[in-house]
């Protein structure tokens, strides 16, 4: 099934990702997600296993971002929920969810609240209207930053949720 391997590679990233040693830098415009370079280092690694692999439109829709240590969708951020809804009427693909965090907090507490803001990304889009089986969800924590800065500018950029079309 299409999800498996995409989930497989979010799983490959992910564990990529955790390899790597100190902060990710770098980046080309080639080597992004949603225009976020992934960094030299992290690309290296992960040669041939995208973020969400070959068969997904990662480009399509903005990130939803939200406040230090919160999974509840700002109203600001409404706008780009409906825009993934729009696409999901007059498009028959699945979507996938990951949900990302800044960098402070455990690991594992990380992973949690990322799962959490992909899930509340995930039920809002059921209210407007998505199938459930349409929408998949993972968790990257505080892997994969947009940012790797260690300011409040870059810590809101990273508190985010994105999406990926699956083609």
């Amino acid at each position: 099934m299409k999800i498996r391997r995409i989930l497989a590679s979010f799983a490959a990233l992910a564990f990529a990702a955790c390899s790597t040693t100190g902060r990710h830098g770098g980046g080309s415009d080639s080597d992004s997600v949603n225009g976020t370079p992934l960094g030299t280092a992290l690309s290296e690694r992960t040669e041939g296993a995208s973020f969400l692999g070959s068969n997904v439109d990662r480009s399509r829709f903005s990130p939803v971002h939200f406040g230090f240590d919160s999974s509840a969708v700002a109203a600001g951020e409404r706008g780009k929920l409906q825009a993934v809804a729009d696409f999901c009427r007059s498009d028959r693909n699945n979507i996938i969810i990951a949900g990302f965090t800044d960098e402070r907090g455990t690991p594992e507490y990380n992973r949690g609240l990322g799962e959490r803001r992909a899930l509340t990304v995930r039920e809002e889009l059921i209210k407007l209207g998505v199938s459930a089986h349409r929408l998949q969800t993972v968790s990257f924590g505080a892997e994969l930053p947009a940012d790797s800065g260690s300011n409040e500018s870059a810590w809101a950029k990273n508190r985010r949720a994105e999406f990926g079309v699956v083609r």
